[in-house]
């Protein structure tokens, strides 16, 4: 923790700000006005996608998004570099793979009324870019190489154990349905994403 960069301080600071916050003026208002669902982007509530990304279930699960982001944001935001526009860039993928997995969640929920909070889906992305950034040599691993392939199938075997058939046992999640499709779009916008990120920065 004390190594991890600041911006990945900062971002674990502002979750658990914003939780904090949550707690005062009330979890389940703010979870039904600006959670993400298919409702509110029928309604043209387009803002959610990224409000969402600030509000959890409890202290179990923003707690445990505060380690998902220490193990996974912390090699991305090293890898893109210390520079102001490298941070600006983190900031903006960071947002992108969260709004990618809240489309996901909305899309698969679009008329049934279910809303979705968390940062799980955005730090899903950082996971699939990490994955990304095992290869043995200094460039992107492929997406079919060895790391980046087993990475994938525990996520999706994990996301698919938890969501599909052990629902409600999710660990930190308070007993609340994960949202395994947000998890495995955030993922997948990360593996893509990483890559013109990186070129962006000279840092391939």
């Amino acid at each position: 923790m004390f190594n991890a960069p600041w911006l990945v301080l900062v971002l674990i600071g502002a979750l658990l700000a914003a939780y904090g916050l949550q707690t005062l003026i009330g979890p389940d208002a703010l979870a039904a006005q600006f959670g993400v669902s298919g409702e509110a982007l029928r309604a043209g509530r387009y803002g959610v996608l990224i409000s969402s990304l600030f509000l959890h279930q409890g202290w179990p699960h923003v707690l445990l998004n505060a380690v998902f982001a220490l193990a996974f944001a912390t090699p991305v935001v090293r890898r893109m570099g210390p520079s102001a526009q490298a941070s600006v860039l983190f900031i903006i993928f960071y947002l992108v793979c969260g709004m990618v997995s809240g489309a996901a969640f909305a899309l698969n929920h679009w008329s049934d009324g279910e809303i979705a909070v968390g940062a799980s889906g955005a730090l899903a992305g950082c996971m699939g870019a990490a994955s990304r950034l095992m290869g043995p040599g200094p460039g992107l691993a492929r997406f079919t190489s060895r790391p980046v392939l087993a990475m994938a199938a525990s996520w999706a075997a994990i996301n698919g154990l938890f969501g599909l058939v052990l629902v409600g046992w999710t660990p930190g999640a308070g007993g609340a349905p994960i949202a395994w499709e947000a998890h495995l779009a955030g993922y997948a916008a990360g593996l893509v994403l990483i890559g013109p990120c990186l070129s962006l920065l000279g840092r391939v």
